[in-house]
């Protein structure tokens, strides 16, 4: 079983819950849901905006964004959006600790550059492919290629700001080294919750209904080995956090389609950032790409540690 590194920077008392905003509905629900999670763990809320300088001047023309008023301007939004923002937070945490953060760069890289030392990193989304127009990049962006736990706040998929707050924290494991990262997050944040822990292991990733010909469930044998496959990955743990109430399924293939299902009475869905079959190149794995973009519930994308991939 991997241990937290005592410095492991993720973990740190000084780390932070990291939240982007943008004005897009999506991001106040996130906002409010990243309140919430700081100070139930007892962590500082840092919120950013990026105010895009060189996105502007695209859309203006070079010379216009050089003029003091239009960087004036848009800078004035952006001190506006973070006060906004600042008196949402207290709203849902009255004593939360809050700092805001601005920066010239777009509000993925800032919230990319931020994540190697944040506590966890939340975005929002809405709707079924993510927000509107510049937020579904960025959301697919710091999925990818933030370091440790991004967590993508989506509403319940009948509502539009919704967020559930009761439920199990479901885990999908897929068997590989990478996926301990994310093993570990799931049981601390069961724990931290008080929530039962449902660990999803599904044997393929393909398509169950055209694998090879197979009816879509396991026989009893692959079956036995696939529950014994999971009990091994999560032993260490289970001693680690004996509170936590573990349900353990087994199922043939499409794990996308499995915890796309489970995401609707879910509180929070973790995945590794890579599954067992992604290349060491590939930052992001269909699977959480998928979830991301369509589950009903939040979702933590969880990045593995240096080295262990």
């Amino acid at each position: 079983m991997g241990q937290q590194q005592f410095d492991d920077p993720h973990h740190i008392a000084a780390a932070k819950v990291v939240v982007g905003v943008d004005g897009s509905e999506g991001s106040w629900t996130a906002l409010r849901w990243a309140a919430g999670f700081a100070a139930e763990r007892g962590r500082e809320l840092e919120i950013v905006h990026g105010l895009d300088l060189v996105g502007t001047s695209w859309v203006l023309g070079g010379y216009e964004v050089l003029m003091p008023s239009v960087v004036d301007a848009v800078r004035e939004h952006g001190k506006e959006m973070l006060a906004r923002a600042e008196k949402v937070a207290l709203s849902v945490a009255p004593g939360l600790r809050v700092s805001t953060r601005t920066s010239t760069d777009t509000g993925k890289q800032l919230l990319i550059d931020h994540s190697r030392e944040a506590y966890a990193v939340v975005l929002g989304a809405t709707g079924s492919t993510g927000t509107v127009a510049h937020l579904g990049s960025t959301l697919l962006a710091v999925t990818a290629h933030a370091k440790g736990a991004v967590i993508v706040v989506r509403p319940d998929s009948g509502t539009q700001d919704e967020v559930h707050r009761t439920g199990p924290v479901v885990l999908g494991v897929d068997g590989s080294p990478v996926g301990e990262s994310a093993i570990a997050a799931a049981f601390a944040e069961a724990a931290a919750r008080d929530a039962e822990l449902v660990a999803v292991h599904v044997w393929s990733d393909w398509d169950a209904s055209r694998f090879a010909g197979q009816s879509g469930r396991l026989d009893a044998v692959r079956e036995d080995v696939e529950r014994a496959v999971l009990a091994e990955r999560l032993a260490g743990w289970q001693e680690k956090y004996p509170s936590v109430r573990v349900t353990r399924e087994v199922e043939m293939a499409a794990p996308g389609a499995h915890l796309l299902s489970r995401s609707k009475d879910a509180q929070l869905l973790v995945v590794g950032s890579r599954g067992r079959g992604g290349f060491a190149g590939m930052l992001l794995g269909s699977t959480a790409n998928d979830l991301v973009q369509h589950a009903s519930c939040p979702v933590m994308v969880v990045h593995p540690a240096p080295g262990s991939d």
